[in-house]
């Protein structure tokens, strides 16, 4: 099952639908924040789905701007993949999100790092207790706490992530010697 190229054209045409014209993929470009945070800079764009075998390889070549891929996962359409990309731009747009700044702190931000872990009250629960450094009342500590928890969480979890930032800093490294790492589940396995 192909999509036809006749009707794709046809709507394109008749919605004067924004460009660029992204065709969801598994041979496009990998999406990731930077490149929603390019996005959320344009004026609009488009996003074409297929579906099964996806569409008539004359749209590719002569509507779409660019291909986009969601990772390398098969989907039985793009759907699912449009809301990732629509969700991922549309809080970066000013006014969405009621906190300016959580785009700037939260992973993949400005750091390039993974956020640090989250806690809520009570500060105490089924004996597991909130970090006392959060606790404190120091800011200047619990900066200093979350910093460390990025960078411990990113060099465990994503050191792809951290390839992409310079060295550590002699600041990050005093950082991760202040404040261990906190524990994260690590025992699952998928049978592999």
């Amino acid at each position: 099952m192909v999509m036809k190229a006749e009707p794709i054209f046809e709507s394109f045409e008749r919605a004067a639908a924004a460009r660029p014209l992204l065709l969801l993929s598994p041979g496009g470009r990998r999406f990731d924040q930077e490149m929603a945070n390019q996005l959320s800079r344009m004026d609009g764009f488009s996003l074409l789905c297929g579906r099964y075998e996806g569409v008539d390889h004359r749209v590719v070549e002569h509507l779409v701007d660019e291909e986009v891929s969601i990772g390398d996962v098969v989907l039985a359409g793009g759907e699912v993949g449009a809301c990732l990309i629509i969700e991922a731009v549309t809080r970066l747009l000013p006014g969405v999100m009621g906190n300016e700044t959580s785009s700037v702190t939260e992973s993949f931000g400005e750091s390039g790092l993974l956020e640090e872990p989250q806690y809520t009250r009570p500060a105490e629960f089924r004996g597991w207790n909130v970090p006392e450094v959060l606790r404190s009342g120091d800011h200047a500590k619990i900066e200093r706490w979350r910093r460390a928890q990025a960078l411990h969480r990113t060099i465990a979890r994503r050191p792809d992530l951290m390839a992409h930032r310079e060295p550590l800093t002699d600041e990050e490294i005093r950082l991760l010697e202040e404040f261990p790492a906190v524990p994260y589940p690590s025992s699952f396995s998928f049978g592999g």
